[in-house]
């Protein structure tokens, strides 16, 4: 089966009404119009001055024409791009993307425990986003906290570039440092002005500081990434009971007021440029104050974002995620619920679907094979099963007398080395013969899998060059300092 070129099986799901969705959205217009959000760069409230926004000091306070005008000139759909056409994507409402586990401070694996990200964390773990076709774009998976903050970016642009051929990802860590990423994937790849204006080569995530308020490399990065023609996802993270309201409803309306104030603020500095509407809001557990994921209401809030995308006409972004420490019954319920959210939410691409734990803190190596086969199961979802005459069986059923099994007739014969879904990780085998195997767990024999995966990993045929062209740039870049990133 294709895994790359997905889109949504089933109808998207509500669960608040046309009229309440409607209700939504106002008071979000109505809270950026009074309240106003809080904006730190400058750069951005004057943009929002230009557009007739109320600016009083670092609030701003945006009317509903100005929000209408922006949703007016954001586009509906872009083509991701990458060196690979096999690769590309198209972004649109309908079409479905998964993402791995980003932006984890610390991997953990089975063989050497968890530990601060390092660059061969972000390395083997950019090789596994590469080596299946389900994860359909690159993420930070791992922060390599083992190089200087003012020269990371050029190390992980490096390996985006001449270790993989998806569509890559981009920090927004000050304008220096866009501008350094940028330029690598124009020089690394040998892109033309013209292939540069074709589609969009990078995507960055833009988290908003719930509540209501934008700071600075957030702010820049926006208008950065907006006159370069590249994609800003503009993701409030909305903790219900914490940083938003403790209802549903409540925590929606924040959501949706700071995804809107990020998406005017992209159509100021560029109309036109590519900005998808983001949602990653879910509760925190009211004893201790810790983040939730896979709960009833992080389900609710993902297919209440799905609405509120669909009535402002953009795709958008929902994410997976797991609260777990290990990965265990916990993390791949966790999981797989957000992930069921997401496709009856009608998502378009969902972060985090593979490999996050701890909330965020760690990228795991054997959550990861697991939920590779969690995502392989939704994409096979994404084929309609055959209604033909052949695949009625007639013949079949009429061959095989009461009592009798269908193991040799003609017809499933003819087609039982492709008949069903072939399992990643799953063991199918009886209790017998899994403990002569030594009865292993499925985190245990994810560990296996990803050991191969690294060990039969090659490189890419573009990447030689790349290298070659980039190594001159990141040679000078290093020797001038580099570029830190903005506070």
């Amino acid at each position: 089966m294709d895994y790359i070129h997905l889109t949504h099986p089933f109808t998207p799901q509500a669960v608040f009404t046309d009229d309440a969705i409607a209700a939504l959205h106002d008071a979000a217009l109505g809270l950026l119009e009074r309240e106003g959000i809080k904006i730190l760069l400058p750069e951005a409230r004057t943009l929002f001055a230009a557009a007739g926004a109320r600016v009083t000091e670092d609030m701003v306070h945006i009317g509903r024409d100005i929000v209408a005008s922006a949703l007016k000139t954001a586009p509906r759909q872009w083509q991701m791009r990458s060196i690979n056409p096999a690769r590309e994507r198209l972004y649109a409402p309908g079409q479905l993307l998964f993402g791995p586990g980003a932006g984890c401070p610390n991997a953990t694996d089975l063989q050497r425990g968890r530990r601060p990200g390092s660059l061969r964390d972000y390395e083997e773990t950019l090789a596994l986003q590469q080596s299946f076709d389900v994860i359909h774009i690159l993420g930070p998976s791992v922060e390599p906290q083992d190089v200087p903050a003012n020269l990371r970016h050029y190390a992980m642009m490096q390996a985006q570039i001449c270790r993989a051929d998806k569509p890559m990802f981009v920090y927004a860590r000050g304008r220096a440092q866009i501008e350094d990423s940028l330029h690598m994937i124009r020089l690394g790849h040998d892109l033309s002005d013209d292939d540069w204006a074709e589609g969009v080569w990078a995507y960055t995530v833009i988290n908003t500081n719930s509540p209501r308020q934008l700071d600075n490399p957030m702010a820049q990065g926006i208008i950065d990434f907006a006159r370069a023609g590249q994609t800003s996802i503009i993701t409030p993270f909305c903790l219900a009971g914490a940083m938003a309201p403790v209802t549903v409803a409540g925590a929606l309306i924040l959501q949706h007021a700071e995804a809107l104030a990020g998406i005017t603020l992209a159509q100021l500095a560029r109309p036109g440029a590519p900005v998808s509407y983001g949602g990653f809001s879910s509760n925190v557990d009211m004893k201790s104050g810790a983040p939730a994921f896979g709960t009833p209401e992080h389900l609710k809030m993902q297919i209440g974002s799905g609405q509120l995308a669909r009535h402002i006409g953009l795709p958008w972004r929902s994410a997976s995620g797991s609260a777990s420490n290990t990965a265990d019954m916990q993390a791949a319920q966790e999981t797989t619920h957000t992930l069921w959210g997401a496709l009856m939410a009608q998502a378009t691409l969902v972060v985090h679907a593979a490999g996050w734990l701890e909330g965020g803190l760690s990228f795991g190596y054997e959550k990861f094979i697991n939920d590779i086969e969690a995502l392989q199961t939704l994409a096979e979802m994404c084929v309609r099963p055959g209604d033909t005459l052949d695949d009625f069986a007639l013949d079949a059923l009429a061959e095989v007398p009461p009592g009798g099994h269908f193991f040799a007739t003609a017809h499933t014969m003819a087609r039982y080395d492709a008949a069903f879904y072939p399992p990643l990780v799953a063991d199918l085998s009886n209790h017998g013969q899994w403990t002569e195997t030594g009865a292993l767990r499925s985190d245990q024999r994810a560990t296996a899998i990803w050991q191969r995966v690294l060990a039969d990993f090659q490189p890419l045929p573009h990447g030689a060059e790349a290298q070659a062209r980039l190594a001159p740039f990141i040679a000078a870049r290093t020797a001038a300092g580099g570029a830190p990133p903005l506070d």
